[in-house]
């Protein structure tokens, strides 16, 4: 019943009245707005008209009037009660149908077409995962599409005390709002760190499911989703190598400034590493996440330190100098294994430590 409703038939039954006049005078409210009221009373079998006067209106006696309508809508409510067990049993139906129909057409490698396909699959692993998320964040720059649909997933998995490590390129703190978003995973709960240079982006779920790109130079175009225990064992290893090498991002401004024995900072190793694995000026920014200018930039300081004329010449002086002793990294690894089949990953990727989980 609505408010003009219920005080119509107040009206009516504290004060036996017999018109809409005398409803419109006692109520107080414009005379059509009395009218429908009315309406909704008689309607509802509040109000009847009189069977002695024509014209007249009286009311029901609440003990007869209001105990029929409540009847009626404890009918009401049941039969609504029933349709929605009965809609979840066939909810569940489907999803059980659903789930077998999927699990037979992907087995342990599922393609993934497009950005839609890939968030959708993001997002449905998130919601299930239970115990651990690791993510490997290339690009530097995060757009505010992947910003924004990143943070609803993210609070559901601190609200479920799930274990959240990511790792940043070092070029994130060229970029404020990036970094504003990574300090907020941190504020959440997140594990967060940066390094100087990631081979490609991946996600692993629970230690039991990982999404990587078919193009790691762009992963809109699809990813594909792999399951294999051997596979996401190898892949979760080198989430930890690489995890073990990174600064945490409360420190990693100060650490990627820093130099090592050979005077070299950790963005300088990596673009020796990547010149060395035969990189372009293009590959090597995108690898580092930075302008191809900057990357340009670091490559020529390296080799005006070497008194290079060439980069041939500056891996000569390099290794000469013992530069590259100790460049090789589990980006490298990772970066080969995108280019081969699941059978070839699991044979390629490192055996795990031990013990050793995502």
């Amino acid at each position: 019943m609505s408010e003009d409703a219920t005080e119509v038939y107040r009206a009516s039954l504290l004060n036996s009245c017999g018109s809409i006049e005398e409803l419109t005078r006692l109520v107080g409210r414009p005379v059509e707005t009395v009218r429908s009221a009315l309406d909704d009373c008689v309607r509802l079998g509040l109000i009847r008209p009189s069977w002695e006067v024509p014209g007249q209106l009286r009311a029901t006696s609440p003990d007869v009037a209001l105990q029929a309508l409540l009847a009626r809508q404890e009918s009401t409510l049941l039969a609504r009660q029933r349709q929605m067990a009965e809609a979840r049993v066939e909810v569940a139906r489907l999803m059980e149908e659903f789930s077998a129909s999927r699990n037979r057409r992907r087995g342990e490698v599922e393609r993934l077409e497009g950005i839609d396909q890939i968030r959708d699959r993001i997002e449905e692993l998130t919601l299930n995962c239970e115990r651990s998320l690791v993510t490997l964040a290339p690009g530097g720059h995060q757009n505010s599409d992947n910003r924004e649909a990143a943070r609803p997933l993210s609070q559901s998995l601190r609200e479920r005390g799930v274990a959240v490590r990511t790792i940043y390129l070092d070029s994130i703190y060229n970029d404020p709002a990036t970094l504003e978003h990574a300090r907020w995973l941190v504020e959440l709960g997140d594990d967060v760190r940066t390094v100087a240079s990631l081979p490609a982006r991946m996600i692993v779920f629970d230690g039991e499911a990982a999404i990587l790109p078919m193009d790691p130079d762009n992963s809109g175009t699809g990813a594909h989703l792999f399951r294999g225990r051997g596979l996401l064992a190898g892949l979760c290893e080198l989430f930890h190598l690489i995890w073990e090498r990174s600064a945490p991002l409360t420190t990693a401004r100060r650490q990627r400034t820093s130099t090592d024995s050979q005077g070299l900072t950790s963005q300088e190793k990596a673009v020796l590493r990547l010149l060395g694995e035969g990189f372009t000026d293009e590959g090597v920014a995108r690898k580092l996440g930075v302008s191809v200018r900057t990357g340009r930039r670091i490559t020529a300081d390296l080799m005006g330190r070497l008194g290079a004329k060439s980069r041939f010449q500056a891996g000569l002086r390099a290794a000469r100098l013992g530069w590259l002793d100790e460049l090789h990294t589990p980006d490298a690894e990772l970066d080969g294994l995108l280019e081969h089949t699941p059978k070839e990953i699991a044979a390629a990727v490192p055996h795990p430590r031990s013990g050793a989980g995502s």
